[in-house]
């Protein structure tokens, strides 16, 4: 149960789709004065050092976050998300990969509060030391040593009545996925207004593929939006990409997405297989794309961008091939 740790897979492709979008929502939340809530499910550590025993060893940043850097163009969905990763990197290199309850607290105000649950015993210590380098208040900030998928119920609605889940398991059990989705379903139940961002792996398990088409059907407003790497590989183990299902997502959010997937599918892209979709519950066409260029090399490790922006770490490790159990 306890096998997974983040740390190995952070920065990598799936951290770029699901922590910009992340960053997106928040900063559409803060454009009222009303106080809101997050709500993380599955915390993790909240911050990892991509030049330490795990990120270092695996090299995942090298296909994720390591390609964005300097890229020509980004849109303003990943501008934003890249700006947020250059403030816990002032030096300008990115040695330091903010986890989501890091870049929520990035974006929250006085009046927000954070909710974390964590159930891993290595994870949550290394959560709380993160946040107490952070100088969080304890006002602001609570941390439960429990199963996120329960923990949230007593949570909701929260007294704003504005604000946002995160569920983001490991799906290393299968049943994570029927967890995933019942967590949503009840959590409509007692917060319909409620904003819930479901992150999901695409492996080539069937249940990853029926959950997506359980929140497909569910009668909410929703964006739906999916990033493919690389062909699945042939053994069937590993990541090829992931998704992120957003329930009552910002109204602005479907466009940013529009805009920054088929930027995010040229620069991410391992081979031709590459790809995305874009569904919503308001417009079901799906919009993919595939990306025509030839598989993107990894990030020059000493390259600094012209303009400024973080840039990543000179001498990171190249990646040594692992199958990771989600991200």
């Amino acid at each position: 149960m306890f096998s997974y740790r983040h740390a190995f897979h952070a920065g990598n492709h799936a951290d770029v789709l699901k922590h910009a979008i992340l960053v997106q929502i928040l900063d559409y939340f803060n454009h009222k004065d009303a106080p809101y809530w997050v709500i993380d499910t599955h915390a993790g550590a909240g911050m990892y050092a991509l030049d330490g025993e795990w990120a270092g060893q695996s090299g995942e940043v090298i296909d994720g976050l390591d390609r964005l850097l300097g890229a020509p163009q980004p849109p303003e969905l990943i501008t934003r998300y890249l700006r947020a990763i250059q403030d816990f990197n002032p030096d300008g290199v990115a040695n330091r990969y903010p986890g989501s309850p890091a870049l929520t607290l990035h974006a929250l105000r006085a009046q927000d509060k954070l909710r974390l649950f964590e159930l891993h015993p290595t994870e949550i210590e290394v959560l709380e030391t993160t946040l107490r380098h952070l100088g969080t208040s304890r006002r602001q900030v609570a941390i439960a040593r429990e199963d996120g998928f329960t923990g949230m119920k007593r949570l909701l609605p929260p007294p704003t009545r504005r604000g946002l889940v995160l569920i983001d398991p490991a799906y290393e059990d299968k049943q994570d996925y029927r967890h995933t989705l019942q967590a949503v379903r009840d959590g409509l139940e007692r917060f319909a207004s409620g904003c819930f961002a479901v992150w999901y792996p695409l492996v080539q398990r069937v249940q990853a593929h029926e959950m997506a088409r359980a929140f497909e059907r569910l009668p909410v407003e929703w964006v739906h939006a999916t990033l493919t790497v690389r062909k699945p590989s042939a053994d069937g183990l590993g990541l090829h990409g992931s998704g992120m299902f957003i329930v009552n997502p910002p109204w602005t959010l479907h466009e940013e997405l529009r805009a920054a997937l088929p930027w995010l599918t040229k620069t991410l892209a391992q081979d031709e297989h590459a790809r995305h979709t874009l569904t919503s519950s308001a417009q079901s066409a799906v919009s993919a794309g595939a990306s025509a260029a030839s598989p993107v090399k990894a990030a020059p490790q000493s390259r600094r961008p012209a303009d400024g922006r973080t840039a990543p770490r000179a001498g990171r490790a190249p990646a040594q091939k692992r199958s990771p159990s989600r991200k």
